[in-house]
């Protein structure tokens, strides 16, 4: 992986592959680049670039929680294109990376080139938030990555049809095994951050998706998710009734990105942003 400093002096790592057109990927709140590995075979033809964002995988840890916020890490995307000297990028963002790009199509709308959302709106639905609290910042019961493989399963709600070397990549790509047990792969410190920033359940960014008016967009929503309602994606279509959009079979909150109905939308958000 290559890395790149921010201007408040941190270390952030990346993946930088392929030509073509750029499109960068931003991964979920707890989750890194390794999200993107499923579909990264898929992705042809492109300059597919990964982006582990402060706090999470090999990227630094901030020092000061309350700098993992939606703005400054839209600052570090926006720092990062600079750093790669790009003017502009598609982003394919999962969860609080799709998050990310609603900020950044609102204040530097000029630097994108469309956005592909895999299970995240304008509205969060407060089962989903309320689980993610609940695990967020806290190391899993599991002590080894085979009992992680043999119980996630048991309580990944809404996933199914799952095969087991799926659960054998996932695993690995979420925690770090080591003598005492499963350590995170993310700054546990992000707990705070979240908790310090939580204006209650009913977070409206409609002004936000609303700034995508006339960039491609797709979006990709699992069908069994507890974060993305189904009448908020509909209501994304109709805000937006251009927009590309799935529901993938069998999953909840995120689809892993290479479902034959992510694949679909894949193809053709990257036709449209040729």
């Amino acid at each position: 992986m290559k890395t790149f400093k921010t201007s408040d002096g941190l270390t952030l790592a990346y993946r930088d592959e392929g030509q073509g057109i750029p499109v960068l990927c931003l991964s979920g709140v707890t989750r890194n680049s390794t999200d993107f590995n499923y579909m990264a075979p898929h992705a042809k033809d492109v300059r597919l670039i990964r982006l582990d964002m402060r706090g999470r995988g090999k990227s630094d840890f901030d020092p000061d929680f309350n700098n993992y916020n939606l703005v400054r890490e839209a600052s570090d995307v926006v720092e990062f294109l600079d750093h790669l000297g790009l003017a502009k990028v598609a982003i394919i963002g999962t969860s609080r990376g799709g998050l990310i790009s609603m900020h950044l199509a609102l204040t530097d709308h000029h630097r994108l080139l469309g956005v592909m959302l895999n299970d995240i709106g304008p509205v969060l639905d407060a089962t989903g938030l309320e689980a993610i609290k609940g695990f967020l910042g806290h190391r899993p019961d599991f002590k080894t990555y085979d009992e992680a493989v043999e119980k996630l399963p048991k309580v990944s709600v809404g996933f199914a049809n799952i095969p087991t070397e799926r659960w054998h990549a996932e695993v690995r790509s979420r925690w770090i095994e080591k003598p005492d047990g499963l350590h995170l792969r993310y700054d546990p410190n992000l707990r705070h951050a979240i908790k310090a920033q939580s204006h209650g359940n009913n977070v409206d960014l409609w002004t936000y998706f609303d700034a995508y008016a006339e960039l491609p967009l797709a979006l990709v929503r699992g069908e069994n998710s507890n974060l993305l309602s189904c009448e908020t994606a509909t209501e994304m279509q109709r805000h937006h009734p251009h927009m590309i959009y799935a529901e993938v079979k069998d999953r909840g909150h995120i689809p892993y990105l290479d479902e034959p109905e992510c694949l679909d939308v894949l193809e053709q958000f990257l036709k449209e942003i040729q």
